[in-house]
């Protein structure tokens, strides 16, 4: 047995899991946010699902940040020394071409996840000072790096490679990575392990729809295309971000309302989607909230034209979503299940039966009763009806366990 830890490094925050392996047991998790904002930071650790503490104070950087996390870890008596913990892993966004697997942090590593941070300027800074904090802290204690874009290296060229330039891929690296692909990889195992499916031949189509959100066409068990590209801006609406669109929009806008390229790509990386389109929110809850207020009988001429908005946002993404589902079943000549997860996918009742309606010409039928059962979450369950020509799962996503299991894989 051995303690490792998950974890997720962001540009202000680091969340994490301790996981007793190989049983696969999680033992506690928790987050620090607000690093280095020069406001009062905030963490948290949860144990069986309760927080069993929770402060807040200044947390200049990362480094105190992972020193916050294993004081923690003692002085809540998780574990009575550091050394038992044996391995830590790290969430990396951007591997580029050079990463199909996971990999033990060497310097060659890091100097890559440098190299690559133009292709995650948000990201990838980030991971490093993680990595570097955890080495400080827990010397000779094996890193691993466990990147998002490693489950599309599978993709043939042809699905990866832009219509621009020929240099700008051989040169620049501009071509579709991917994200979300320890989460695709996970459900889509997870799919043929549950129902016995042989992963030659099967043919399954992964909807990762949180926050951030993805679809990827898995065929054989390997990622064939999925739909983020050289960054996690591009693909259908989400939360914050406006997915693909025509680019000459990023001149006309700055020709019109005499904004900058840089602003205008943080305009549609932190103020489009779901925000963007209905002006109330990023999250869909809210924006189903608003939508139920806006149908009472008592709603107000506000409350109408906010709910329209919403449903609005909504409409948008479902569409582009069955676009992109619907150019994978012709990619991959079928589709024996789609599968939905992350904090949308896996809870959202209204996206799953609005998107499956959509896709009533493939087959697709959903007993929606089901869907809208509040006891399957959290669980695996396939929602389809036995007359449906597409099974449609929900499996709740498990991207920390992939990240402990290939520590513990690449120990050995």
């Amino acid at each position: 047995m051995s303690k490792i830890m998950a974890v997720n490094a962001g540009s202000s925050s680091i969340k994490f899991q301790l996981l007793e392996m190989p049983e696969e047991q999680l033992i506690c998790s928790g987050l620090v946010e607000r690093i280095g904002e020069g406001l009062m930071s905030h963490y948290f650790f949860k144990v069986n699902g309760k927080v069993v503490l929770d402060r807040e104070l200044p947390v200049k950087d990362h480094a105190v940040g992972v020193q916050l996390v294993l004081d923690g870890l003692k002085e809540l008596k998780i574990v009575e020394s550091l050394d038992e913990i044996s391995g830590v892993g790290h969430r990396v966004v951007q591997g580029g071409p050079y990463f199909s697997d996971s990999a033990v942090v060497t310097e060659d590593v890091k100097a890559k996840i440098k190299e690559l941070i133009p292709l995650a300027p948000l990201h990838n800074p980030a991971h490093i000072v993680g990595i570097e904090a955890f080495e400080q802290a827990l010397p000779g204690v094996l890193n691993v790096v466990v990147f998002d874009t490693a489950f599309h290296q599978t993709m043939p060229i042809e699905n990866y490679l832009y219509g621009t330039p020929y240099e700008w891929y051989t040169e620049n690296k501009v071509r579709k990575y991917g994200a979300h692909g320890t989460s695709h990889a996970y459900v889509s195992q997870v799919y043929l392990d549950t129902t016995g499916t042989p992963a030659e031949g099967s043919k399954v189509i992964t909807c990762h729809i949180g926050n951030g959100a993805s679809i990827t066409a898995v065929k054989d068990g390997k990622c064939l295309d999925t739909t983020m590209g050289l960054t996690p801006l591009d693909g259908f609406p989400m939360g914050t971000r406006s997915g693909h669109m025509d680019p000459t929009v990023l001149s006309y806008i700055a020709e019109q309302k005499g904004l900058k390229l840089d602003e205008i790509i943080n305009i549609l990386n932190k103020k489009s989607g779901y925000l963007g389109m209905s002006g109330l929110s990023h999250d869909s809850r809210d924006l189903e909230n608003a939508i139920i207020a806006g149908e009472k009988a008592d709603a107000t001429a506000e409350q109408k034209a906010l709910a329209e908005r919403c449903r609005l946002a909504f409409e948008v993404q479902f569409k582009r979503i069955c676009d992109y589902i619907g150019s994978y079943y012709v990619l991959m000549g079928g589709c024996d299940a789609i599968v939905f997860t992350a904090g949308i996918g896996e809870n959202s009742a209204y996206l799953r039966e609005h998107i499956c309606d959509r896709l009533a010409a493939l087959g697709v039928e959903i007993d929606n009763e089901l869907n809208w059962d509040g006891s399957i979450r959290g669980k695996i369950v396939n929602i389809a009806k036995p007359t449906s020509k597409i099974k449609v799962y929900i499996i709740p996503t498990n991207e920390e366990l992939v990240i402990a299991r290939d520590v513990v894989r690449l120990s050995k």
